[in-house]
């Protein structure tokens, strides 16, 4: 499904709560999935449509609920196991999660609490009494409760009892290859931006807002626009990128060369940065937030024995952008 198409289907008034309090769904019963949803790939998207598709069919309000922190940046913060690396900002989950028809969100806050609940009391708690569901859609590794005690098994068996219908999503798979988030998190650490565009459906994009910065740029004479990233991000290096929201004539996207990591030759210890050099546009973007779409990448992230070389480097990453956007008929 294109973009377009999507956000064709973004619901009139789209819901969002982070409390699940009992009663709040009293007036409209509701057809849940419960996930992460990190990236909102092809095989969430392929689940959602079948959501949207089940609510409509039965009067239900299509809810997704989702989780911040995730369960594993919850038990990495606790020391228990390390949490992967998260493919996309919340809001731009969110965004998907709307574009894709979703009426409401239920954000959860994942606490200890939640973390205590036995698979029933998971179930009753959330989907009886908070969410009023009446048609429940997970997938096939779908695991819950303390412990994890909780699957698909016990899940239908809990719905059965207690009216509810539950469908468990096949995996959604091309030439023998199943969709998932981990599969999106192994091209983009590779580098393969191309890969992980057709499995999420769409160029994979990181969204922010320009921040200022050491303006080190603007003094060798390629200034960059900076963008701050969660930590750490999904990917590194430099790559032909496209940038949404300029504001050019035409909304058109602005083509340009990004850098993603911590900078190591001007600095020790520095935070995961975007830096993006914008190849024909010059203009005060801070306080902008914009929207990079990444097209190919060119090299991986070095460090540079003097800023001289740093600088020819650039120069030539910046050639070899231009390059791949010729190849493709764009400059």
């Amino acid at each position: 499904m294109t973009d377009v198409a999507r956000a064709s289907r973004l619901p009139s008034s789209p819901s969002l709560a982070r409390d699940l309090r009992p009663g709040a769904f009293s007036d409209r019963a509701t057809a849940v999935t419960i996930g992460n949803f990190d990236g909102v790939h092809r095989g969430h998207q392929a689940m959602l449509d079948v959501l949207t598709q089940a609510a409509r069919q039965r009067g239900l309000r299509p809810v997704a609920m989702t989780f911040a922190p995730a369960p594993g940046e919850f038990f990495a913060r606790s020391g228990k196991r390390g949490a992967p690396v998260r493919l996309q900002r919340l809001r731009d989950k969110l965004s998907c999660l709307w574009a894709l028809g979703v009426e409401h969100v239920q954000l959860a806050r994942f606490n200890a609490a939640m973390a205590q609940m036995s698979p029933d009391v998971f179930c009753e708690r959330v989907l009886r009494e908070g969410l009023n569901a009446k048609w429940l859609i997970v997938g096939q590794d779908f695991r819950y409760g303390h412990g994890r005690a909780g699957d698909v098994k016990t899940l239908h068996a809990w719905c059965s009892a207690h009216g509810i219908e539950c469908y468990v999503m096949p995996p959604v798979m091309a030439m023998d290859v199943r969709f998932s988030s981990s599969l999106v998190r192994e091209t983009l650490a590779a580098g393969d931006v191309v890969t992980a565009a057709a499995i999420l459906g769409r160029p994979y994009r990181i969204s922010g807002r320009v921040a200022h910065g050491r303006k080190l740029g603007r003094s060798i004479g390629y200034p960059t626009l900076n963008i701050p990233l969660w930590s750490p991000p999904p990917l590194a290096g430099v790559y032909a990128v496209r940038v949404h929201g300029v504001d050019v004539a035409g909304g058109l996207p602005v083509l340009g060369a990004a850098s993603v990591g911590v900078r190591p030759t001007v600095t020790e210890q520095g935070e995961p940065l975007l830096e993006v050099y914008l190849l024909d546009f010059q203009g005060d973007l801070y306080g902008r937030r914009l929207v990079v779409e990444f097209v190919q990448h060119i090299r991986d992230e070095e460090k540079f024995a003097s800023l001289e070389l740093m600088v020819a480097q650039i120069e030539r990453d910046v050639a070899a952008v231009r390059a791949v956007f010729a190849r493709a008929g764009s400059v």
